[in-house]
């Protein structure tokens, strides 16, 4: 493989440790070998970390890292040279590598091997063999990919860019469009024998979790807000929002529905010093002891049920909503928010928010991806601590 591409691919496994000093750019740097997290709040395509270096620095044409995730889809790593115009991105999709690469003529997508988003530490390696380039997955062939063409043996000078979490070009450039935020941690990276610093945009890296499980964390500090409109209801069904965790180990608002002009329609309240939940509506609230791990909220016509782990012994609750046009028009118009009270405005700024761990949320019966909110901030989308 031609020397640009495969340094993109390469290189861009560099880690990092948690300390770091400035450079007068206004920018921190950070030296490579220790832990850090994907996930930290950014711009959705902007990458944590990225470094810029001539491309006769580079003295080695294998790199290696450990990758830790339940999050099935987002960016791990980019490269590029010639400012953008020869590029490489590795991603998960649906849990497993794919490799994006555009060269000259060529644009080329694969996606294969085994599924990453288990949780647990998996070691990756990128290295290349004459016109192949080869990502292997704890010490087996994950994908290969040929780039043949009459242009392969040009000599690449110039710098080099290279990204974690995210990448430097235009996402509509890519083949294959995909969700960039990855609640992921990188451990252990060797690449290149360079020791040259990193640059972040951060003040502060936020810490990896020592043991993980799945599910949603709340720090207390943020909240993730959708458009009820991107879940469809049928008028027969009503609506139905399912929630798995340990409430007894929960503290704030759990989730919040705003209607524009109606202010909050629904709040659910986890309160650790009085051990109990509280569902409250317009038409008055119910408390429930908080030791329960399974809770469905199923807003019909006409009424309003809260059901336990399960149980047959059901919360009632009167609805004044009791037409059809009533009743549809807040869901359709409004937003809701997991992890805090939604505020008044566009900004939706959200208050009172959520500490602890959901295991898992579904709407509609369906699992809800937090990484696909309108907006989310300061809180893991797929991991927990053990």
């Amino acid at each position: 493989m031609s020397g640009g591409l495969l340094l993109t691919l390469s290189l861009t496994l560099l880690g990092w440790g948690a300390e770091g000093q400035g450079n007068g750019r206004d920018k921190k740097e950070i030296s490579g070998g220790a832990i850090f997290n994907l996930g930290q709040d950014r711009d959705i395509w902007r990458p944590l970390i990225d470094i810029t270096v001539n491309l006769t620095e580079v003295r080695s044409i294998k790199s290696s890292f450990q990758l830790r995730t339940y999050d099935p889809e987002g960016v791990v790593f980019y490269g590029d040279t010639k400012k953008g115009k020869d590029w490489f991105v590795l991603s998960l999709k649906d849990g497993r590598p794919q490799m994006q690469i555009s060269r000259k003529d060529m644009l080329v997508s694969v996606a294969g091997g085994p599924k990453l988003n288990d949780g647990k530490w998996h070691t990756l390696e990128v290295s290349n063999d004459g016109n192949f380039v080869i990502l292997e997955v704890d010490g087996s062939n994950g994908l290969v990919v040929s780039l043949a063409s009459k242009d392969m043996e040009e000599v690449i000078v110039g710098e080099l860019r290279l990204a974690l979490g995210g990448i430097l070009i235009d996402e509509k450039k890519m083949a294959v469009q995909f969700v960039p935020h990855m609640d992921g941690c990188v451990r252990g990276g060797s690449w290149l024998n360079l020791s040259l610093p990193w640059e972040a945009d951060v003040d502060e890296l936020w810490p990896c979790f020592q043991n993980i499980q799945p599910g949603s964390f709340f720090p207390g500090t943020g909240l993730a807000i959708f458009n009820t409109s991107v879940f469809p209801i049928e008028e027969l069904n009503g609506v139905n929002i399912e929630l798995w965790g340990d409430f007894s180990q929960l503290d704030g608002t759990i989730l919040s529905i705003r209607a524009p002009g109606q202010g909050l329609l629904f709040t659910l309240v986890a309160n650790n010093n009085t051990k109990e939940v509280t569902f409250n509506c317009r038409d008055g609230e119910v408390c429930i002891r908080n030791t329960f791990k399974r809770l469905v909220i199923s807003w019909q016509t006409g009424y309003i049920r809260l059901i336990r782990d399960g149980s047959r012994t059901n919360q009632i609750m009167p609805s004044n909503q009791v037409s059809q046009l009533g009743y549809l028009a807040p869901w359709r118009e409004g937003h809701i928010a997991f992890g805090g009270l939604l505020g008044e405005g566009e900004d939706n700024i959200g208050s009172q928010f959520l500490t602890g761990c959901l295991e898992k949320i579904q709407v509609q019966q369906k699992d809800l991806d937090l990484d696909l909110a309108l907006k989310h901030t300061a809180m893991s989308s797929h991991s927990c601590p053990a």
